[in-house]
């Protein structure tokens, strides 16, 4: 008589497990703005690089399947002028004067994303990496420094010069968390915090004035991202 029930019994624990299943994936689609703080960078050559902050945006394409079994893949866009200073090239109390470029940065990534749900929020964790264009929106940039010469009364005088621009393409790795709110049955608030460490770009050829490499930039720098937005699940 036992073994009467044990065919029936393991049908119903399946369909359970698969109903359970459906009702823990989602698939989402999500719009999201932000604010970048971007860290000051110190150059192995001296000089200081920093970014502005600015507001941006990013798009998400999200699949859940289960608590530490989903994936997404992102767009984000933001302004990202650069600035570049060089205190050690000063000479007679003549310094270069800051270089300002104007740049336009892109990001695209494939992350990994573990969550848990509980009524009506569901809390996540993510990790990815993927890469990071800093596109200058100018094709070259001025600027000036100081020239030293016996003939010249004071010593050394500012001149006026012009610097090509380049654009950046680095890897970057992603971090962050946060959590979805469900609203109604298939929208809801995405609120979350994203992180991205990645060498810092090298936008401008004017340290080739004072005979440095690009290969002397590019250290390690980060840029904090928290997020608001709203999703739309499919």
């Amino acid at each position: 008589m036992r073994t009467k029930w044990i065919q029936p019994a393991l049908l119903l624990a399946g369909l359970a497990a698969m109903c359970g299943t459906a009702a823990y994936a989602q698939t989402d689609v999500a719009g999201s703005l932000y604010e970048t703080f971007t860290a000051t960078t110190n150059n192995n050559n001296g000089s200081i690089q920093s970014s502005s902050n600015a507001a941006g945006g990013l798009l998400e394409v999200r699949h859940i399947a289960k608590p530490w079994a989903g994936y997404e893949g992102t767009y984000a866009y933001n302004r990202a002028n650069q600035v570049y200073t060089y205190p050690y090239a000063c000479a007679s109390g003549l310094c270069p004067s800051p270089i300002p470029v104007p740049a336009n940065a892109h990001e695209v990534t494939g992350d990994w994303v573990a969550s848990v749900k509980a009524g009506r929020i569901r809390p996540f964790a993510l990790a990815g990496g993927g890469i990071f264009i800093d596109a200058p929106s100018v094709g070259q940039v001025t600027f000036s420094y100081p020239t030293c010469s016996p003939m010249t009364l004071p010593p050394c005088v500012l001149t006026t010069g012009t610097a090509s621009t380049n654009t950046s393409v680095k890897p970057v790795f992603v971090y962050g968390a946060g959590v979805d709110w469900k609203l109604l049955p298939h929208i809801g608030l995405r609120l979350q915090y994203r992180g991205n460490l990645y060498k810092a770009p090298y936008l401008t050829t004017l340290s080739t004035t004072y005979g440095i490499t690009p290969s002397s930039y590019g250290a390690l720098t980060y840029t904090a991202e928290p997020m608001i937005g709203v999703y739309f699940r499919l």
